[in-house]
């Protein structure tokens, strides 16, 4: 008995010494309120505007990772835009500083997310360490969303409607479980 304990506790002393920390820096993009909280788990918080997708250019929402880091990049789509700091999430859908900081707290962008160059600078070297988990919710200012829940089936549905585009059916968001390398990475996220 004493053996098989020795060993069970000889391979937890082995498994926890192979599993590496994660260190994380969490993302809460509000669209309803045009703004950005950065907080990493070394304790700094940050609060910063952003400026998301216009009317027609819709911001992506759900959890992501960044999937690429670029510190300068140009936009091949919109007139070679300068793209500082860029933290590619989805798609061509990046987080990256502007020029225009007069339209922050502002819908402008095609999809965007932009920061001012200093806020998408200290962001940019803050996920280059850390890693990052994005989370982007909420409703752009001037789209009216509202959610009528009905029964079908097993699916919910949830009614949208914006200025540009009227009403609207769509499925609700389902809650996807995490996959087990999504789980290796960070072990205690929900």
């Amino acid at each position: 008995m004493r053996y098989l304990l020795k060993l069970l506790f000889g391979l937890g002393l082995l498994v926890a010494a192979q599993v590496p920390a994660f260190a994380y820096v969490h993302i809460d993009i509000d669209l309803s309120s045009q703004s950005m909280r950065v907080r990493s788990d070394s304790g700094v918080t940050y609060v910063w505007p952003i400026s998301s997708g216009r009317a027609g250019h819709a911001t992506p929402r759900g959890v992501f990772h960044p999937r690429a880091l670029y510190t300068m990049v140009h936009s091949a789509k919109y007139n070679n835009a300068p793209m500082p700091h860029s933290i590619f999430f989805y798609g061509q859908y990046a987080i990256h500083g502007t020029n225009a900081v007069g339209a922050l707290g502002h819908t402008a962008s095609h999809g965007c997310v932009r920061l001012s160059p200093g806020d998408a600078a200290t962001l940019f070297g803050m996920v280059s360490r850390e890693g990052a988990v994005i989370s982007i919710g909420g409703s752009p200012p001037g789209e009216a969303v509202y959610a009528a829940h009905h029964r079908h089936g097993h699916r919910a549905y949830a009614h949208h409607r914006s200025p540009d585009s009227g009403p609207a059916l769509a499925y609700a968001p389902t809650h996807h479980a995490r996959t087990l390398s999504q789980w290796a990475k960070n072990p205690v996220a929900q």
